[in-house]
């Protein structure tokens, strides 16, 4: 595959950003303190969040397999789950990388193409947002977490724009809307047009799939699921460590939603973005100290990345040696 000078200024920038946002969370921390947390932690508990976390991935895999089964009923439980594993492997070498790849992998079953698996993938994740955005309002409504995101994220970034950040909302609405209008427009005129048209319509293609599942109540379960588990990860790691017991099953919400926000940050595995996200809401809003939440924070991500790690290197070698043996048969 050719490399361009974009692609390594931009995995180059990724890497810039994830060092900076270490450095931020990182910085005036003692290592005496960090090795001290780490050995008064119960590490059973930890294994535990590793566990959910592990479920979470056969959940979504199944979940998956369930919005592609009106295109290719073929399709099987494991190569799905193997997929998803391989997607977050990906995510951890490039950010955003892991969604491209595992519809790739689908792809090279034969059963899907690899539009109706993208088609399908972005209703999942338009799912997922539709998911996040409801547990999020409830909490903004509901709990500290609202007065984290206005006080302590948003107003300081407005603040440190130069122009009202309504007009930065406006503009890149604007600026999608055109997009569309012009892919519309000229998609008979121009080849390179047509192509993003012809993608785009076999993402309609897997959308349109996606509604018309059957399993629809094993969707939901599925969806309702993995939102437990990802509460039940971060509780099971607040268990692990002694100075983290003033914090409860509702807490553990709050922490979850912020650190789902350090994920979103475009950078290698969250690295970074996750720790200095969830120290900066642990210190201000329950008075952990720094190094408390720092330790928290590393230990909750870097399990889940071994996680990750160790799963998809599993998934990524049963794949290619499942669909070897298959395409020798052929």
């Amino acid at each position: 595959m050719k490399v361009s000078l974009k692609d390594i200024v931009k995995y180059l920038l990724t890497i810039g950003i994830t060092v900076l946002l270490l450095w931020f969370a990182f910085r005036g921390i003692s290592w005496d303190d960090m090795m001290d947390g780490f050995a008064r932690c119960n590490w059973w508990w930890i294994a535990a969040s590793m566990a959910v976390g592990w479920a979470v991935v056969v959940s979504r895999g199944c979940r998956w397999r369930l919005m592609m089964q009106p295109i290719s009923a073929e399709l099987t439980r494991l190569e799905c789950y193997d997929a998803y594993n391989v997607c977050y492997l990906a995510n951890l070498a490039v950010p955003r990388s892991g969604e491209l790849v595992r519809c790739a992998m689908l792809a090279r079953t034969g059963k899907i193409s690899f539009q109706q698996a993208a088609g399908s993938m972005a209703l999942e994740r338009t799912w997922d947002l539709l998911s996040a955005f409801l547990i999020g309002l409830g909490m903004v409504l509901f709990t500290r977490f609202g007065t984290f995101l206005l006080d302590d994220m948003w107003k300081p970034f407005a603040e440190s724009l130069s122009f009202n950040a309504v007009w930065l909302v406006v503009g890149l609405c604007a600026l999608l809307g055109v997009s569309i209008w012009a892919i519309f427009h000229f998609r008979n005129r121009y080849a390179f047009v047509r192509k993003i048209w012809d993608f785009l319509a076999g993402l309609g293609g897997g959308i349109r799939a996606g509604f018309a599942m059957k399993h629809k109540i094993p969707f939901f379960l599925h969806t309702v699921f993995i939102w437990v588990m990802y509460w039940l990860q971060v509780l099971f790691v607040i268990y692990a460590f002694p100075d983290m017991q003033q914090l409860n099953a509702s807490d553990a919400f709050f922490v979850m939603m912020v650190g789902s926000l350090g994920w979103i940050v475009p950078v290698q595995g969250g690295f970074g973005a996750y720790h200095f996200l969830v120290a900066m809401a642990l210190v201000p809003v329950y008075g952990i100290e720094q190094h408390t939440g720092l330790i928290f924070a590393t230990i909750s991500h870097e399990s889940q990345i071994l996680q990750m790690l160790v799963c998809g290197i599993v998934s990524l070698i049963t794949f290619f040696l499942i669909w070897g043996r298959r395409r020798n048969l052929l």
